[in-house]
């Protein structure tokens, strides 16, 4: 088991749970719950930075069936964006199947409801996927999921003239 602090986020579309790991990467915790707009990447580049996380695992949505539909889209979307600025911290892509169902249900056998279940419900969901990932990587020995390219590893893919991953066509530098 690689040693240090991992970050594990359940986004939706509001908000983003947030849950953080101990550096012995045995037990997942919650963290913070980030409301989704501008500065949602900002906010989790500081919780990123003051929790010296070596990783962040997002739970990535999927059918039951394991098929990846819009909102498996939008997460992929999300965390290339996370990718480019929390690099060189690395971005990994988890199966986040059930995880929310599962952080309800829990919350509702321990005596939340409505709002107030609903205020903690990402980040218990956030928790379960960040627990679901350390789990994998103790049992199998290899970090889980699927490693989300940051800027070092698209920049070795593109051409030497392309423009910056994040600026617009007509922004390509001219020679």
């Amino acid at each position: 088991m690689r040693h240090g602090v991992r970050l594990g986020l359940d986004p939706g579309d509001a908000r983003i749970g947030v849950a953080r790991s101990d550096p012995s990467g045995m037990l997942a915790t919650p963290l913070d719950t980030v409301r989704r707009g501008k500065d949602d990447v900002r906010r989790i580049r500081r919780l990123t930075e003051e929790s010296e996380a070596v990783e962040v695992v997002v739970g990535l949505p999927r059918s039951l069936s394991g098929r990846e539909g819009p909102a498996a889209v939008k997460v992929r979307e999300f965390a290339d964006r996370l990718a480019r600025r929390l690099s060189p911290v690395p971005v990994r892509l988890v199966d986040e199947r059930l995880s929310t169902v599962s952080a309800e249900s829990t919350l509702r056998s321990r005596g939340r409801h409505g709002q107030d279940r609903r205020a903690v419900v990402d980040m218990a969901a956030a928790v379960v996927i960040l627990q679901h990932a350390l789990d994998i990587e103790r049992g199998t020995g290899q970090a889980p999921g699927e490693l989300v390219p940051g800027p070092t590893d698209h920049a070795a893919d593109a051409p030497a003239d392309a423009a910056a991953p994040d600026a617009a066509p007509d922004e390509k530098e001219t020679r």
